[in-house]
């Protein structure tokens, strides 16, 4: 089953990073960046997480929110480490 992540990394990324982070949220929160979203499992998550360290930002949290807090506000995504681009 999907599960919604909140992730939050140091610096601040523009919007127009959500297509390479798989169609996630990519939003600001002051100095941060906040990437968040359903994605489809374990194997997604650490997909998102290895571009995330390829990209040298730094990794403040990673927090799995449930259902009742993240409501519909994403479609899942497959992150994993094939086909990324």
């Amino acid at each position: 089953m999907p599960t919604y992540y909140e992730i939050r990394v140091e610096g601040v990324l523009d919007h127009r990073w959500a297509a390479w982070f798989g169609g996630l949220h990519v939003g600001t929160d002051g100095t941060q960046t906040v990437i968040s979203g359903l994605l489809t499992d374990q194997p997604a998550l650490h997909g998102l997480l290895a571009k995330i360290r390829d990209l040298g930002l730094c990794l403040i949290s990673v927090r799995q929110l449930p259902a009742s807090e993240a409501g519909n506000q994403a479609q899942p995504s497959d992150s994993g480490p094939a086909g990324n681009g």
